[in-house]
């Protein structure tokens, strides 16, 4: 009997479907001591017996949250095999979230990429594949360094608010006062290139670091490209402290008014809003180009992205990025 997928290299970490269970014979050869299920239970319940049992339950979604897990499962599978023993990982076809879960621990064991991490996987089962979401959140832990304390990680912290902003959205409502989140009133975000200043009371709105970055849309095959930074009117950033009174009326969108001098400075739309330059940018909070006047605070380019700005979440800096 064909014995069961093991996942390259040194450690007796396995990955499989919900059948594999049921192959008893190959469990005992590959010496299986410990079992992992991601997967929403009920499981016939005699699978298991004689096993070290861990289930998380969660679905094959790309909306699913299975990066709060990664912690847990990693010291799951490191007990397993610091025991002497063999461990499976499996989800119901061991595509996806076994995959998933199998990648995380990878990466924080050996600092290797997504990437590399699914392909030492993909040596001996080629057809794995996280599914999209899966994929980001990957990618989300790997900026994190693979850090077992997700919850105060600042990155992940983002990450949630820009899903509550999101199911906000799509009920076609403002997120709820105490969920937003007013980013200079958390963790510093270091030094910044620029600040933003109210040009008719000097008023200081913005600095660098909190400034988000958008993907201008790209021009057509053989078309010149342009100065997309010139075509954005608009700062995009985060929410501010200073803009607390408005955003939290509840409104779906509205006017930024400096709350020195009471000028429109700037908008927002919780639904988004498409830039000059065309990209949709979600959530939109703005400041005009044409009301406020950037000041330089240190020498232009000496942090990643160019000009201190944010990157999203799951991404990362390469090359200019653009306002």
């Amino acid at each position: 009997m064909a014995l069961l997928d093991k996942v390259s290299g040194e450690l007796n970490l396995y990955i499989g479907g919900l059948f594999t269970l049921r192959r008893k014979e190959s469990l005992r050869q590959s010496g299986i001591t410990h079992v992992l299920s991601v997967l929403k239970l009920p499981v016939e319940q005699g699978l298991f017996e004689g096993f070290t049992h861990k289930a998380v339950e969660v679905d094959d979604v790309e909306d699913e949250n299975l990066l709060e897990h990664f912690p847990e499962c990693n010291r799951f599978i490191q007990s397993g095999i610091e025991s002497g023993g063999g461990v499976l990982v499996h989800c119901a076809m061991g595509k996806s979230r076994s995959a998933t879960v199998t990648c995380a621990f990878l990466m924080q064991r050996y600092g290797i990429t997504p990437d590399q991490a699914l392909a030492q996987i993909r040596e001996t089962r080629p057809f794995c594949e996280p599914n999209d979401g899966f994929m980001k959140q990957l990618e989300l832990y790997h900026r994190m360094a693979e850090t077992d304390d997700i919850e105060n990680s600042p990155v992940y912290q983002r990450w949630l608010y820009q899903r509550e902003i999101e199911m906000s959205r799509a009920c076609g409502q403002a997120p709820e006062a105490e969920k937003i989140r007013f980013e200079d009133e958390h963790e510093s975000q270091g030094t910044s290139d620029f600040e933003l200043k109210c040009k008719k009371c000097r008023r200081p709105l913005a600095t660098s670091q909190y400034l988000t970055s958008h993907e201008p849309l790209r021009n057509s095959p053989g078309e010149k490209s342009s100065n997309t930074s010139a075509a954005c009117a608009h700062y995009f950033l985060d929410a501010l402290s200073w803009m607390r009174p408005e955003l939290e009326q509840g409104k779906l969108d509205g006017r930024l008014e400096c709350p020195k001098c009471q000028t429109n400075v700037g908008k927002y739309a919780w639904q988004g809003m498409q830039c000059s330059c065309g990209d949709w940018v979600l959530p939109a909070i703005s400041l005009a180009k044409g009301r406020v006047d950037m000041a330089k605070t240190r020498p232009m380019g000496s942090v990643a992205g160019g000009m201190g700005i944010r990157m999203p979440p799951g991404s990362r800096p390469s090359g200019g990025q653009n306002l």
